[in-house]
């Protein structure tokens, strides 16, 4: 178990600003539409555009990231976050709020996150021993669903309360929260190796050529890529399909997805327990499979407590197959990435998320356009069934490539 002075402190300033970010969920779509009175394209133009040009933003500071310590990154994401959302209350204040802003906070605070998580990955693999990676990764994934369980709701409760820019101003003292946290650790931070120069062009697609030259990376990214996405593609599917068509009221549809985050509690406790006892591949193996083949349950859901309770039913054990999965897979991944490119691979893997997300969101969209959300809920359901077999046990033995540990050997 984890427990140095340093990971508590990195896991409290994670902890503050993952349940800040929870309160704030939704926080800039819902101000465009209330105060702003924006439409369904402009909603949606904040929901793809913002994020879209953060991994643009993102993409070569990856590689700049690996070139520099890594706390002063963290925490000054951490402050770029804070202050770009505090313009939001400060201009809505003084009536001055307008959409372009919101655009540019989106993009801003997209970039952050992402160039936090890669630099975070690394800062982690330095200050916990490599037996403790699981561990620390379980505890991350609790509190991510505790966050998602608790924030919305609490954070629906503040607009309702004391208007739509509430939740903002709460996010922004998160990370302001976070940032003090994180300079808390103190200590001195060993220099990367390597000149300090400037990134080379070629260098932007280093991560992914590292994911795609390994094998197990390889066949979790795709396998990644396919499952996040065709989950999040239905998530609007659903919410058109339970508050339109079957007629739940918004509470209801609040508690179907509330509940359910309970489970990634378990999940992600019982991750390092499993990996002791059945061994990491198989874990991730099975999984893999189990997040994969509840969703085609959702296209099955009727009016009325039982068609409740069955989106209840199968969103807890999506959940719960997740949080076993992926703290198993943030860990396998920082044992098998190179010390002097973690930042610019984990950025790599963020940005192909991100644009899986989209791009499948999108997909789904035109197709319940054209035959109905439920069964283009029931297409992603049968078409995420592809993706267990790019889990191959003999590909996650570590047969494919070598871990971090026999990398740096390798080169001593």
């Amino acid at each position: 178990m984890p427990v140095g002075r340093r990971f508590r402190w990195l896991w409290a300033a994670y902890a503050v600003s993952a349940y800040g970010s929870g309160l704030g969920f939704g926080a800039l779509p819902l101000i465009a539409v209330v105060a702003l009175h924006a439409g369904p394209v402009q909603v949606s133009a904040l929901a793809a555009v913002g994020p879209a040009v953060g991994a643009l933003i993102a993409l070569p500071l990856g590689p700049w990231v690996d070139r520099r310590r890594k706390r002063p990154v963290l925490i000054a994401t951490d402050l770029i976050r804070a202050a770009v959302l505090l313009t939001i209350p400060a201009a809505y204040a003084l009536g001055r709020l307008g959409f372009a802003q919101l655009l540019v906070v989106s993009a801003v605070v997209a970039g952050a996150k992402i160039t936090f998580g890669a630099a975070g990955g690394a800062y982690l693999r330095s200050i916990v021993r490599r037996d403790d990676l699981l561990a620390a990764n379980a505890r991350f994934e609790s509190t991510n669903w505790s966050a998602i369980a608790v924030g919305p709701p609490l954070g629906g409760a503040a607009v309702g309360m004391f208007g739509p820019v509430a939740t903002v101003l709460l996010d922004a003292c998160s990370y302001l929260l976070s940032a003090l946290g994180i300079t808390a650790i103190g200590g001195r931070e060993e220099a990367p190796r390597g000149p300090a120069n400037r990134p080379r062009a070629g260098e932007l697609l280093d991560g992914w050529r590292h994911i795609l030259g390994h094998p197990g990376l390889r066949a979790l990214y795709l396998n990644q890529l396919l499952v996040a996405g065709l989950i999040m593609a239905t998530e609007p599917l659903l919410a058109v399909l339970l508050l339109g068509e079957l007629g739940f009221a918004p509470w209801q549809y609040g508690l179907a997805f509330a509940v359910p985050c309970v489970g990634g509690l378990f999940g992600s406790r019982l991750a390092p327990r499993a990996v002791r006892r059945y061994g990491r591949h198989r874990v991730l193996r099975a999984a893999g499979t189990l997040r994969a083949v509840w969703l085609i349950g959702l296209a099955l859901v009727r009016p009325g407590p039982l068609g409740l309770a069955t989106v209840i039913a199968v969103e807890l054990a999506v959940v719960v197959s997740m949080s076993l999965f992926n703290p198993v897979l943030a860990t396998y991944r920082l044992e098998h990435i190179p010390e002097d490119r973690v930042a610019r691979t984990l950025t790599a893997w963020s940005i192909g998320s991100g644009a899986a997300v989209a791009l499948l969101s999108a997909l789904g969209g035109l197709l319940a356009e054209a035959v109905g959300a439920r069964t283009a809920i029931a297409a992603a359901g049968l078409l995420i069934l592809v993706s267990p077999p790019l889990l191959r046990t003999e590909v996650l033995r570590d047969r494919g490539g070598k871990t971090f540990d026999q990398i740096r050997h390798r080169r001593a």
